[in-house]
C-alpha cells in the first residue's frame, strides 16, 4: 500500500503531507481497505469543502483544501476533519467496488440530494466505526434537501443506522421522504 500526497509542500494552508498521509493509512485500515494505493490531491487554492473519490489503482481522492480544515483555526489541519471527509470518499469508493453501487453516478455527477443521502449513509457507518461526528449537521443537511418532516426524521434515522444498502435502495428510500 502506497499513499501519495499532492502537493508535497503546501504554500496557502498549513498542512503536513506526511501527516495527511498518516491519517489516510490509518482510514485505510479501518475501513479494510488496507492494501489498496491511495492518491490525495489537494487543491489549497479553493476554500471550499469538497471530496471528489475515483475508484482505480491508485484510488484518487480529489479534495477542496476545507475539507481537512480546522474551523477554529483556518488555514491549519484538523486530522478529525481529515478523517471524516477520507472515509466519506473511500466509502464511496468501497460501495462502488462492492458491485451495488454500479448504477449510481460519479462522485462529480451526484446531484445534491444523492449527495446528501449517500453521505447520510457513509457518516453513519462512519460513527459505526467510532469517528465523532456531529449528528445534528448531517440531519439538517439532510433535511435541507428532503423538507422538514416527520417522514424526512424518519428515513434519515433508516439511511444514518443502515449497514448494508445498496444505490437502488438509498434512492427509493429519498423518493419516500416526501410521504
Amino acid at each position: 500500500m502506497t499513499v501519495t500526497v499532492e502537493p508535497s509542500i503546501f504554500s496557502i494552508v498549513n498542512y503536513d503531507a506526511n501527516e495527511i498521509a498518516e491519517v489516510a493509512n490509518e482510514m485505510l485500515k479501518l475501513l479494510g481497505m488496507g492494501s489498496k494505493n491511495l492518491t490525495i490531491e489537494v487543491d489549497e487554492t479553493v476554500a471550499m469543502s469538497r471530496v471528489i473519490a475515483t475508484a482505480g489503482d491508485p484510488i484518487v481522492v480529489h479534495v477542496l483544501s476545507s475539507a481537512f480544515e480546522n474551523l477554529k483555526s483556518p488555514l491549519s489541519f484538523s486530522a478529525d476533519n481529515a478523517r471524516l471527509s477520507l472515509g466519506r470518499g473511500l466509502l464511496r469508493v468501497r460501495d462502488r467496488q462492492s458491485g451495488n453501487f454500479d448504477d449510481a453516478p460519479l462522485d462529480d455527477a451526484l446531484s445534491i440530494v444523492e449527495s446528501a443521502v449517500w453521505e447520510t449513509y457513509c457518516v453513519g457507518r462512519l460513527v459505526k466505526l467510532g469517528l465523532k461526528v456531529h449528528k445534528q449537521r448531517w440531519h439538517y443537511n439532510f433535511r435541507n434537501r428532503h423538507g422538514f418532516n416527520d417522514a424526512t426524521d424518519r428515513q434519515f434515522e433508516q439511511i444514518w443506522n443502515a449497514d448494508n444498502l445498496d444505490w437502488s435502495q438509498l434512492m427509493e428510500i429519498s423518493r419516500n421522504c416526501a410521504t
